[in-house]
């Protein structure tokens, strides 16, 4: 078998492959934030036209139920920690409500007060609610770099090197038609295994990889169009497919960079990630009581 004939195979792989492809996305969480958003822009916007009373009637439940809420979010910490729920996998599912209610009730607190606080316990438990909300919003930052993706296992770099050893060496059909983008992948993945910043913990080494993964991706960018331009000059079949070939190298490319960034910098996030804890828990502990406070304030006075 010629080697033209071997890059023709690979070429129509490559394009069925990428045409099958259905690529991950998360539709749903995004149109879910898009609506939060929303939603507060809209009571922000017409706070001033006080439809909603925190003292009675709808601004009143609102109050309760955001409330409520609230203390639903210790279910999580407490929950996440019982063999019962592991057993039957429900632990990601309580994470899942625990991202949820950790947005839906703080907003409900803000339409509980319309946006706007005088008394000062108010101000105390309005801003301790968005100090742990934003605070949350932090930690899930720092969760999906440790885990395998929002509701996965934790991540351990044995695993993240052997998934890339794994990767690199499928590269559907690729390493036929563009050997030097796959050799340069090799490369990097070679380098990386013995770099300092998989066993070093510091700013300045993960800073580095931050910019080194940039700079890698846009050298394979540019190494991807040069050879499939080359190679499409000598083979029909690779000209036919061009667009659907650099879409598929692209994203395989992008996949392996990531991989890679995760690997150098899984340590350095996993000891933010620990800090985040023993910042948030407190934080949390202080909104309970400012919050427990207010609402004995409230009905006292």
């Amino acid at each position: 078998m010629t080697e033209t004939t071997v890059n023709e195979m690979a070429a129509s792989n490559v394009a069925s492959s990428e045409k099958g492809r259905v690529p991950h996305n998360s539709r749903s969480a995004f149109y879910g934030y898009v609506t939060l958003v929303f939603a507060l822009l809209f009571g922000w916007l017409l706070k001033g036209q006080e439809w909603i009373n925190p003292e009675d009637g709808l601004g009143y439940w609102l109050g309760i139920i955001g409330g409520s809420m609230m203390l639903l979010l210790l279910v999580y910490p407490s929950g996440k920690k019982s063999s019962l729920l592991r057993r039957f996998g429900l632990v990601k599912h309580w994470f899942r409500i625990h991202m949820i209610i950790g947005l839906v009730g703080p907003a409900l607190i803000l339409f509980h007060c319309n946006f706007s606080v005088d008394a000062l316990n108010s101000k105390v438990a309005l801003y301790s609610m968005i100090a742990v909300t934003i605070s949350g919003i932090i930690g899930r930052y720092f969760y999906i770099r440790i885990h395998r993706g929002l509701y996965g296992k934790r991540a351990s770099i044995e695993e993240l090197r052997a998934e890339i050893s794994d990767s690199v060496g499928n590269s559907q059909g690729l390493a036929a038609i563009l050997p030097n983008f796959i050799a340069e992948l090799h490369s990097v993945s070679e380098k990386l295994a013995g770099d300092e910043h998989t066993r070093e913990i510091s700013i300045r080494h993960s800073l580095s990889w931050a910019i080194r993964y940039y700079v890698v991706r846009i050298r394979l960018h540019l190494g991807i169009n040069r050879e499939i331009k080359e190679k499409s000059a000598a083979n029909s079949v690779v000209r036919s497919n061009t667009k659907s070939l650099r879409r598929t190298a692209n994203a395989y490319a992008a996949k392996q960079v990531k991989l890679m960034r995760q690997v150098a910098q899984l340590a350095f996030y996993e000891r933010l990630f620990s800090l985040w804890h023993v910042f948030h828990m407190p934080l949390f502990l202080l909104l309970i009581a400012a919050a427990l406070f207010h609402v004995l304030a409230v009905h006292m006075y």
